[in-house]
């Protein structure tokens, strides 16, 4: 066996540098708007020289927690938004709640068969129709998210209709007669960024997320939406709430 296969592999020193600034942030050390240390305080603290300082500090700002300015040094753009996971789904609320100004946009939709485990999964049966609809979510402008999100429209025809043209998913549903909607449950999963999904986030493929799956269902129990959110992982810190 050569030595090559029996090295362990090491986490580039830029790269350590770079998470131990996130752990900074994340834990409020510094706050959105403060400056870092410059790069020759940081290079003392880490025993290392400014060039792989310059890199750990360019990953942050091309995963959109730093921003820099010629003359001025590196500064905070955000700290991790705190989302609770509870029976009441609601994306605007959540993050009103947490001081956040939510928005978000429609990547596509599409109108097509569900699979068996799609069908299975909202009480259709193979081959149903349904609405499949990609969305990018944002905090203050920052993307935060990308989703996708099945619904039964053989159970609920128009729907892809009210979807398109009301505002939030709880007054389409509304309007085709589902008077509430709650989580029934959620899984969560550590992933990373595809390149797709990497564009829409503003992040570098390869990037760590949070992937939840969950299935919403309406007062009696039955499903009315089973969607993937995948959460830039440095950027949302998910939350358990009953």
């Amino acid at each position: 066996m050569s030595d090559a296969q029996t090295k362990p592999r090491r986490t580039p020193i830029w790269l350590s540098i770079a998470k131990d600034l996130k752990g900074d942030i994340s834990e409020g050390r510094y706050a959105p708007g403060d400056r870092l240390p410059t790069e020759a305080v940081l290079a003392e603290r880490f025993g290392v020289n400014r060039h792989t300082v310059r890199h750990a500090i360019k990953h942050l700002v091309d995963e959109g927690l730093v921003r820099t300015r010629r003359g001025s040094g590196a500064f905070v753009t955000a700290q991790p938004t705190s989302y609770p996971l509870g029976k009441r789904v609601r994306f605007r609320q959540n993050l009103s709640a947490a001081g956040r100004q939510a928005d978000s946009s429609i990547l596509s939709v599409e109108n097509r068969a569900a699979t068996e485990k799609e069908a299975e999964l909202l009480g259709l049966n193979t081959g149903d129709t349904l609405c499949d609809i990609r969305g990018l979510s944002l905090a203050d402008g920052q993307p935060v998210a990308v989703s996708e999100s099945l619904y039964p429209l053989a159970r609920l025809p128009g729907l892809d209709q009210a979807l398109a043209e009301a505002e939030g998913v709880t007054r389409a549903l509304q309007s085709v007669g589902v008077p509430d909607y709650t989580r029934a449950w959620t899984r969560i999963t550590a992933t990373t960024a595809s390149a797709t999904q990497a564009v829409h986030l503003q992040l570098v493929e390869g990037a760590p997320l949070l992937r939840t799956t969950s299935l919403n269902v309406d007062p009696d129990g039955l499903p009315v939406e089973y969607g993937r959110t995948w959460w830039a992982g440095d950027r949302i810190t998910l939350t358990l709430e009953d």
